[in-house]
Order: structure tokens, then sequence, then C-alpha cells
């Protein structure tokens, strides 16, 4: 997993491979279930996908953002309780998140990807995207997914903000420039 981790974060900053491009995120998502789809039947999560925008990333780099969030969502489950994953955006003006600290740009899509599972205490909301941090050591991982993430994102001209509560839930807030 380390391996595969340090071989995406590599990517990162893979010239060739920085060009945005204008991409219909209900086809990642599709692509990420199938991906994942034998620990989604192991685990009897039920995933929820609204109409999602169209938005300008690295499309390769933007699945591995859905996949971490994704599978973080599927290994940070409460036990003894099926996984309930949803996935929704909106496109909003930048008028209404200029506090953000975003670049200018006419209207950003605002993805939610939120769970059921453990929560995150609110302490370690900055500490989760660190590189080589890790929430619990007794679930494998290898502390390098949010970190990744956070990068794509970031590369993307975007933000990605978390909201938690210990025992409730998680949810990653994404905002991209929308076309």
């Amino acid at each position: 997993t380390l391996i595969e981790d340090l071989l995406s974060y590599s990517s990162l900053h893979d010239i060739k491979g920085r060009k945005l491009v204008n991409t219909d995120l209900n086809l990642i998502v599709e692509d990420v279930k199938t991906q994942l789809s034998e620990v989604i039947k192991e685990k009897n999560a039920s995933m929820h996908t609204g109409r999602l925008c169209a938005v300008n990333i690295i499309p390769y780099q933007f699945k591995q953002v859905l996949l971490n969030l994704i599978s973080n969502a599927l290994k940070f489950s409460k036990s003894g309780t099926s996984p309930i994953i949803s996935i929704e955006s909106q496109v909003v003006k930048f008028n209404k998140i200029k506090h953000m600290g975003l670049p200018q740009h006419k209207e950003y899509c605002h993805i939610k990807v939120k769970d059921n599972g453990i929560g995150i205490d609110e302490s370690k909301f900055d500490s989760i995207f660190s590189k080589y941090y890790r929430l619990e050591n007794d679930i494998e991982g290898s502390g390098i997914g949010l970190y990744l993430v956070k990068e794509i994102v970031n590369n993307a001209g975007g933000k990605i903000l978390v909201k938690s509560q210990l025992g409730e839930g998680t949810e990653f807030q994404v905002y991209l420039k929308a076309e």
C-alpha cells in the first residue's frame, strides 16, 4: 500500500499529465465504485450519488481523490453498522465563497462526500492532511491518502475542508472550478 501511495504521490509532479480537462464527475464516481465493488459488497455499504458537476481537473488524479475519500469512508466505518456514503454536488457562485481564499472564478462546484462512520475529533482536522499522519494506528493505511487528496485539490485550484463529529460520521467538502 505504501509503495502504491508513493507512486501516486510522485504522479502529482508529473509534468506531462498536468492539463486540466473538463470532466463529468459521474463517470469518475462510477469507475471508483467498480474498483471498490468487492469492499462495498463485503461491508454491505450503500452509496448514494446525486447528479454531479462537470469540473476542470486532471481526471486520473481526481479519481485518486474520490478513491481515497470513499476508501476511508469504508475503512473507518462503525463496527456492526453498514456504511452509508453519499456523494453530491452543486454549483455555487464565487461571491458566496470568496472568504475561503479561492482564486476568483465565476462558479465553483461544491462536492460533498459524507459517511456515517466513526468520525474525526475536531482537534485532528489540521493533522489529517499531513504527510504520513495516521488517524488510527490499528487500521491499515500509509498516512499518505488525505495528503494526496489535499495536494490534488490544491493543484486543481480548489480547496478541501472537513466537517466531522466523533461517532457521527465525516463530511469532506471539495470546491473546484465549475465549467
